[in-house]
């Protein structure tokens, strides 16, 4: 008896290793392209009011998220960066859409951040090198973190947006289109991410409850007609995985008469009490105290305002994942929603902003994914940015770097043919309980 089953035993082991090449095989061939696209500043629900049939389309020839959490700040930068390393911004280091040097006191401007390799190179690898260093080809159009260097290593292709640069136009976004999708299909690139600066600049500008910004959304709607066209186009429609996102809502700034604003002059002395500090620059704040300061600070500014949020940063909640980086400055402030923090003045222009607790309704941001790979009709459940990264890794078939998400909160919308086979399935549940069996007795 002992015999019959050492041999059963080695005939199903024989089945697996005759089944495992074949299983690989199939794996790698399978694997596709990844494009992901972000349009900066999409709320959850910026489609609900406007007729969108290219984005009513994927939801039915694809997935849909109710909508998506970005993470704590919610800004530009910051957000993108976690999507494209799975890290929550305490681990990323780049926390804010500024570069910073508090001994200089110099503040860099968002687009000149874009080129500075010392803010976002932090230890952190973003998905584009570790695609690259497992065989794959990568590129970056206009996306936040793209132009920088990581430990040496730059994205293949990569363009970062001029200071110039029309955030609207929709000629331009068709073009820029068109050159993605020749670096797919005639340059077999593998992964690349488009980054559009809309709706965000006319959220700012005009305000999200407004026809300025319904126009946009529908700008953004044909868009999304055009890219599905050059998809067909080139041939793609086969081998091109596409996800489409954004890194922050947008709500309207609450101003006089209506609000009584905030305003930190009226409560502390700028020049006898502070250093240096990130005001004037949405719902979030940071501040660093002059010396042996920073209690008469923390203690002056928590009363200040009943829609203002004062914390020490060693304090701020830890659900943010946000305050741990050395970067972060000793005091923390953020308003609640639409009450944008003013230091020395009230100058501030813009009608719509963001960077408020990313819990609010309108810090969410949308979540569309097609292809191949993906469902169709998939309605998914609501999930926090950082699970994109996992997400991606799957697609693209690469190992991933240390990570905050899971693949268990996304992996439902693929296809089970685009989940990777084992040997498991192959054997069969009754072949599986024989094993079982035979190696206990």
């Amino acid at each position: 008896m002992k015999t019959q089953n050492i041999l059963a035993l080695n005939l199903i082991l024989l089945a697996g290793v005759i089944c495992h090449p074949a299983v690989q095989k199939e794996k790698t061939a399978g694997v596709r392209k990844l494009l992901l696209i972000s349009f900066d500043g999409f709320r959850w629900n910026y489609d609900e009011d406007v007729d969108t049939p290219h984005l009513d389309y994927l939801a039915k020839e694809g997935v849909k998220a109710k909508y998506i959490t970005p993470p704590f700040v919610t800004m530009t930068s910051p957000s993108h960066f976690t999507i494209i390393t799975g890290r929550w911004i305490e681990d990323h280091g780049v926390i804010h859409n500024m570069m910073f040097n508090t001994e200089t006191l110099r503040k860099y401007s968002f687009k000149k951040t874009q080129n500075k390799t010392e803010w976002w190179d932090n230890g952190v690898l973003p998905l584009w090198i570790t695609a690259q260093n497992q065989g794959k080809k990568s590129a970056s159009f206009h996306y936040p973190g793209g132009n920088a260097n990581y430990s040496g290593q730059s994205v293949m292709r990569t363009l970062a947006e001029s200071f110039t640069h029309p955030d609207s136009n929709e000629t331009e976004w068709r073009e820029n289109i068109d050159i993605v999708m020749n670096w797919f299909a005639k340059e077999d690139f593998d992964f690349v991410t488009l980054y559009y600066g809309e709706p965000d600049n006319t959220g700012h500008f005009a305000g999200p409850e407004t026809e300025a910004r319904k126009k946009i959304i529908r700008q953004i709607d044909r868009t999304l007609g055009y890219l599905l066209s050059a998809i067909e186009k080139h041939g793609l429609k086969d081998t091109l995985n596409v996800i489409i996102t954004s890194d922050h809502g947008m709500t309207t700034v609450k101003k006089k008469p209506e609000i009584h604003e905030i305003l930190l002059n009226d409560t502390i002395q700028f020049k006898d009490l502070v250093k240096f500090d990130i005001v004037d620059y949405g719902g979030f704040g940071m501040i660093l105290p002059k010396q042996g300061k920073e209690e008469e600070i923390y203690q002056k500014l928590k009363k200040a305002h009943p829609h203002l949020h004062v914390y020490k940063k060693e304090d701020f909640p830890e659900h943010f994942h946000y305050a741990k980086h050395e970067r972060v400055l000793p005091i923390l402030l953020y308003g609640d929603p639409g009450y944008v923090i003013n230091g020395r003045f009230i100058i501030y222009v813009n009608k719509g902003d963001h960077g408020f607790d990313n819990e609010d309704m309108d810090m969410k941001t949308i979540f569309r994914a097609f292809g191949p790979d993906f469902k169709k009709g998939y309605l998914a459940e609501p999930f926090d940015s950082i699970h994109i990264y996992p997400l991606m890794c799957k697609l693209l078939g690469i190992q991933p770097e240390l990570n905050n998400g899971s693949l268990a909160l996304t992996e439902d919308m693929i296809k089970s043919s685009a989940s990777g086979k084992s040997i498991v399935p192959l054997l069969g549940f009754g072949t599986i309980s024989l094993l079982i069996l035979l190696m206990t007795i």
